[in-house]
């Protein structure tokens, strides 16, 4: 007995890369083509409605059409996902972008697209997100082990990130060569890559109830209860929420604004959108690579971070300085984006998984429009001041995190 006790801890196995995973490698192949053909369809909406109606105002009610049935069934898209199957959902939802993706090209193709067609395509595709983005947060921890979810999650946003890059000069130079129906044509084939991905893998495993299922609007009110009874999770979830809300006003309508009334040219924009897309690839890239230990001290350095980069851009003059902070605030969006995605799919129980991210997207989109008309109301004010009040909301929330606990204590 001493002898075998003196014997030396076998070590534990190497972590495996998820993309040495089939599983994992067929669904990331599958969506890095699709995420491909979607920004085809990105740069060709746009063209579409401004050539046949020449007004932003059809534009906006397009993306609004996406974006309530997006927000309204959310809820609804997180209790389904759980009901039946992450995968068939993800399945459903692709097969129907295809669809309406691809008749929109045929109309174009011969000429006769009329506007109302394309409010149908934003509905359908806000309905499709509503039901698509729980299944493909809770459908991912089915695939790889509980350790690779941080590498797995960073696999998946780097790739959004490098196609958001470099893919729409590529599809301009398509659609000026062929034409705007080829655009979706495009989209729908990528589609089906992901939809022959999804075919071939397995459905997670079904955990069994006792007695019959509860109604969908109980199920709904479970994942509320469910995200209430964690104090870790719920306070997460609110760092997630305000993280989205503090950034999006101010990069949807304080930066064009800035760019155009300090700079007066385009130029400054591109310029300082292509530094924060340099900092979220590059913040996605180090998620996956730095093995963290305390990860609720990161998230919130993170948050702290963004907050100081956010309220700060107001007082800066030169061009070099704003693109600097944004660059970082990318930065450390993007290594929180990874770790919170990680993390609540490592904490939340398979049973609840699509009705906790369905809870924490609605947050995020639902406060996307207030985040937008609130900045826009304080430009009008003073571009500074919503900055910097921006960044202070941001910094509020990060102290009450800061403040508890069980967050900094996440792991």
């Amino acid at each position: 007995m001493a002898a075998s006790a003196s014997l030396p801890a076998t070590p534990a196995p190497a972590l495996q890369h998820p993309l040495r995973n089939s599983n994992f490698r067929r669904l990331w192949i599958g969506s890095a083509i699709s995420f491909l053909g979607d920004q085809f369809y990105l740069v060709a909406l746009p063209w579409v409605v401004l050539q046949r109606t020449g007004s932003a105002v059809a534009m906006g009610t397009i993306l609004m059409a996406a974006a309530i049935p997006r927000a309204v069934l959310m809820l609804l898209g997180g209790a389904l996902t759980d009901r039946i199957s992450p995968r068939k959902i993800m399945m459903g939802t692709a097969t129907a972008r295809t669809i309406f993706v691809a008749a929109i090209g045929v109309l174009l193709w011969f000429g006769v697209l009329q506007i109302w067609e394309l409010y149908v395509l934003g509905f359908a595709f806000g309905v499709a997100d509503a039901f698509s983005f729980p299944a493909v947060s809770a459908f991912l921890p089915s695939l790889v082990q509980r350790e690779q979810l941080v590498a797995a999650n960073s696999i998946s946003q780097t790739t959004s990130q490098i196609t958001s890059i470099a893919a729409p000069t590529p599809a301009a130079v398509v659609i000026k060569a062929l034409g705007l129906a080829w655009a979706f044509f495009i989209d729908a084939v990528s589609f089906l890559f992901i939809i022959a991905a999804l075919w071939s893998l397995p459905d997670p495993p079904t955990v069994q109830q006792s007695g019959a299922k509860p109604a969908v609007w109980k199920s709904i009110l479970d994942g509320f209860a469910y995200v209430r009874r964690d104090v870790p999770l719920r306070s997460l979830m609110l760092l997630a929420a305000m993280l989205n809300f503090c950034t999006t006003g101010p990069m949807g309508v304080g930066l064009p604004y800035l760019a155009k009334t300090r700079f007066g040219t385009p130029t400054a924009y591109a310029i300082v959108i292509s530094a924060a897309s340099a900092g979220g690839l590059l913040g996605a890239l180090l998620a996956g690579l730095w093995r963290v230990q305390r990860r609720g001290i990161l998230l919130l350095a993170a948050c702290a971070v963004i907050s100081v980069c956010v309220g700060s851009v107001g007082l800066w003059t030169h061009l070099w300085a704003i693109a600097a902070s944004f660059f970082f605030m990318a930065i450390s969006a993007g290594l929180a984006n990874v770790q919170i995605s990680a993390w609540l799919q490592q904490r939340v129980e398979s049973a609840v998984r699509g009705r906790v991210f369905s809870v924490l997207m609605l947050a995020s989109f639902g406060l996307m429009p207030v985040s937008l008309a609130v900045a826009g109301f304080l430009v009008a004010w003073s571009l500074k001041v919503m900055f910097m009040i921006a960044g202070g909301s941001m910094l509020t929330v990060t102290i009450f995190g800061a403040l508890h606990r069980q967050v900094r204590e996440i792991q």
